[in-house]
């Protein structure tokens, strides 16, 4: 009896130092940028809008507010972010063609569907920063014409607070943090390269226009966490990136064993349930 407890125990101990190693919080963090920058390329190469890449890339992100990157692959649930996005905006793009553009099969992407949806418990409307940022520099035209600004410089303004847009939908101010305040973030980061228009005379004006329950500090310090999360976002290396792929595939490859072991003792356990409750009578 003692040496089957001693051999089930080495048993147990070697299984458990065989298990790989599971992704860390920064590698988890680190994988999920690293898609959703795939996402601004998927949809840059389909030219499909700015409102349908930031609507892919939130739900992305909320997907992973319940799941782990070690329980569904990023690459296959990009790719049904990006599908879900296009129908909820009306820009009718097939599975097939959308698989067919980026070399995947386009099976994957309607098999996690339902997951994706469910996940997000259906609530598919997102407002993103790219509108407001257009509302924005509207409003700062008529401002810019009333205080000797620089209003043929708005063209330019809009383009590069969009690319700064890009750099905040990597991050998790989406999640934290009002569409308008982070078109605000953004506009004032693009000024503070082209010098445009007095920006925080322009909130003072803004702010009394509304009458906004915020305040210009209040603002301030939330551009000032917006600014510091996209100084945070890490982008993976080749090295680093090949070193957690490794990782995610091992943990997933454990994961699909450990689901078969299990099914199979299910199986086990329901067929020796069948023969107790109906025992076969040989009536040779």
């Amino acid at each position: 009896m003692g040496h089957c407890l001693i051999l089930k125990s080495k048993i147990m101990l070697g299984d458990k130092h065989s298990r790989p190693k599971p992704l860390n919080i920064d590698e988890e963090q680190g994988i999920r940028v690293f898609y959703e920058n795939k996402i601004q390329e998927v949809c840059r190469a389909f030219m499909f809008p700015h409102k349908i890449q930031a609507t892919a890339i939130t739900y992305f992100k909320r997907f992973y507010l319940l799941w782990s990157v070690m329980q569904h692959h990023p690459k296959n649930i990009m790719l049904t972010c990006v599908y879900s996005a296009c129908k909820i905006e009306e820009n009718h793009v097939s599975a097939e063609e959308l698989g067919k553009g980026i070399q995947q099969d386009h099976q994957v992407i309607l098999n996690n569907e339902m997951l994706v949806l469910q996940s997000l418990d259906f609530d598919l409307i997102i407002y993103t920063p790219y509108r407001a940022i257009e509302g924005f520099i509207h409003d700062m035209g008529d401002f810019c014409h009333a205080t000797n600004g620089h209003p043929e410089l708005l063209e330019e303004l809009h383009r590069i607070a969009v690319s700064e847009a890009d750099k905040v939908m990597l991050t998790d101010a989406p999640l934290l943090f009002p569409p308008g305040q982070l078109a605000l973030a953004v506009l004032r980061r693009a000024n503070s390269v082209r010098g445009v228009l007095d920006f925080d005379r322009y909130l003072h004006s803004m702010l009394s226009r509304q009458q906004s329950a915020h305040n210009i500090r209040e603002l301030t310090d939330a551009f000032n966490a917006i600014d510091l999360l996209v100084k945070r976002v890490k982008i993976l290396d080749d090295k680093e990136l090949r070193h957690i792929a490794r990782k995610l595939k091992s943990c997933q490859e454990t994961g699909s064993q450990d689901d078969s072991k299990k099914e199979k003792k299910s199986k086990h356990k329901s067929k020796k349930s069948s023969h107790e409750k109906h025992p076969t009578v040989d009536v040779a």
